[in-house]
């Protein structure tokens, strides 16, 4: 798998996954890391989804860099749900700002963790564009080190102004709902269609398309079976998608 700034370019989300079944994420996981995926993004608004990837981490967590994340506007539970975050994971490879809940009052805890060491990189998160603005002025003030947004064919305004942005700061990008939450797979382009685009599936295809922008480092598709883990995994083989390609893409993800 091709490796950009955060590790191997096809990741594990774990919203609306396994929550709380520490079955079905063992069984993701250990997926997801024999088919070379090295990032696991969570948070605590994932319904116990942060303990269940710990568990399922178990002796590999050395190999993996978590991605979690606070997710509340008190700076007294967003340090709850970070001790819980170090009693799970051992220590935040990026610690995220979720939805940018309050992000000014985490932001300078979160620093001084990071600078102890019990945080490599800092984050911010936000799924909607209508918050993009104030997206763009949280990257503005170069205190994070990462930006996690959406980027799929039907949702793509973070192409005009916020993927030019990170790639001016030299802040890394991880891509939410690559496969737009489900929504772009409910029906998938005939047989000859994969073949000229060399991918076995739709969700290759679309995660190859978010991962043809160089600017993305990490995608990070969610599913409940490690057989669809092993098969995302392999969008994170080149070659890419040229603009032709991406165009076809488009046109069946409309």
């Amino acid at each position: 798998m091709e490796e950009r700034r955060l590790g191997p370019v096809v990741g594990l989300g774990t919203w609306n996954t396994f929550g709380g079944d520490a079955a079905t994420a063992r069984g993701v996981v250990e997926a997801a890391l024999e088919a070379g995926c090295r990032l696991f993004d969570s948070s605590p608004m994932y319904a116990g989804a942060e303990r269940s990837l710990g568990a399922a981490l178990a002796s590999r967590r050395s190999e993996v860099q978590v991605a979690t994340k606070i997710w509340t506007g008190s700076v007294d539970e967003g340090r709850r749900q970070y001790e819980d975050q170090v009693a799970w994971f051992g220590r935040v490879d990026i610690e995220q700002i979720h939805n940018l809940q309050s992000w000014e009052d985490h932001l300078p805890w979160l620093e001084r963790e990071r600078d102890e060491g019990r945080i490599d990189s800092l984050g911010v998160t936000h799924y909607a564009a209508s918050r993009f603005g104030e997206l763009e002025r949280a990257l503005r003030t170069g205190r994070f080190d990462v930006v996690q947004l959406p980027l799929n064919p039907q949702e793509r305004e973070s192409e005009r102004e916020l993927l030019p942005l990170a790639a001016e700061l030299g802040v890394a990008v991880i891509v939410m709902r690559p496969l737009g939450e489900g929504s772009l797979l409910r029906r998938s382009p005939p047989a000859e269609v994969l073949e000229e685009l060399g991918v076995d599936t739709w969700p290759q295809a679309l995660l190859k398309w978010a991962l043809s922008d160089k600017r993305v480092d990490v995608v990070i598709p969610a599913t409940t079976r490690p057989e669809h883990a092993r098969a995302n995994a392999a969008a994170g083989e080149p070659p890419w998608f040229d603009a032709q390609q991406r165009e076809l893409v488009e046109r069946f993800a409309a």
